[in-house]
């Protein structure tokens, strides 16, 4: 089993892939999106030569949970994304701040700005999976004491 997580974009697409123990998310690459259909076609590409079996799209909410036209378009494109892929089960994560918190992570790597705006989004990707899968894991494990 293996999970994508994509953080949409208006123009970049940022993938990240999880191991097949789904213990860790790693970023994967960034797509530029080239309109829906287009896009679409690309995470299918991605979906079959690295098996998945599950999707994650981030949800980008407002920060009083409302969803705004971004979020409708996030829904929308899932929405045409499974009727392509109807084997693949989708689930949508808040995404609140993840953007913010890879520009965080890649800043304290003192990764130079140029650099920071080419991976981004699939930092961004992979803190979208890593919460997903964390939350599976919290899901399935048995209560601690």
């Amino acid at each position: 089993m293996r999970i994508l997580g994509l953080d949409m974009g208006e123009s970049r697409i940022g993938v990240a892939l999880s191991d097949e123990l789904l213990l860790t998310a790693q970023g994967l690459c960034v797509l530029k999106s080239r309109g829906t259909a287009n896009d679409i076609e690309q995470i299918v590409e991605l979906i079959d030569k690295h098996a998945v079996t599950h999707l994650v799209l981030g949800l980008p909410k407002n920060m009083d949970g409302s969803q705004g036209p971004m979020a409708e378009k996030v829904l929308e494109f899932g929405r045409k994304l499974q009727s392509r892929q109807p084997d693949v089960i989708l689930a949508y994560w808040d995404e609140r701040l993840t953007t913010a918190a890879a520009q965080r992570v890649l800043v304290d790597a003192d990764m130079s700005r140029s650099r920071r705006r080419q991976v981004v989004d699939k930092v961004a990707a992979g803190l979208i999976l890593q919460g997903y899968m964390d939350f599976l894991a919290r899901k399935v494990s048995p209560a601690q004491s």
